[in-house]
């Protein structure tokens, strides 16, 4: 296998990263190495990949590189970690079966496993669409 070298002109270096430009959405993208030569990519040395700037205007993603932590994922799972033992750990105490039920004017009609079949009280009582009631 041989080796990709860097694309910038006077430069030998192995390549370690790949650059596109999303011209539409004025972005300019350096990731991980891609797996296959593309015409339309700059593939980087690790020098050039650091020393990147981009026109006026644009913005630079920056995804980690092949062997680099990724610092946003671990942060993320932590956040959503911390919000599922916030909910977890709430003082409110858990409403009995039937309890939403009384408070909202709704009646159970069915349950079967965990699922419940609630109908509005004020309109059974009500209306029966167009129909007239039957004494």
């Amino acid at each position: 296998m041989t080796t990709r070298r860097c694309t910038r002109s006077g430069c030998g270096r192995a390549a370690v990263a790949t650059l596109t430009f999303a011209y539409s959405d004025q972005q300019v993208v350096l990731g991980p190495l891609s797996a296959r030569a593309d015409p339309v990519a700059y593939d980087l040395c690790q020098e050039h990949s650091q020393r990147l700037s981009a026109p006026r205007g644009w913005d630079v993603i920056r995804l980690p590189l092949s062997g680099e932590p990724d610092q946003r994922d671990s942060d993320d799972l932590m956040a959503l970690a911390d919000a599922v033992r916030r909910v977890g750990l709430a003082e409110d105490q858990p409403s009995e079966p039937g309890d939403y039920a009384e408070r909202s004017g709704v009646r159970e009609v069915a349950h079967k496993g965990h699922l419940t079949m609630l109908k509005d009280a004020a309109n059974e009582a009500g209306s029966h669409r167009g129909k007239p009631r039957r004494s």
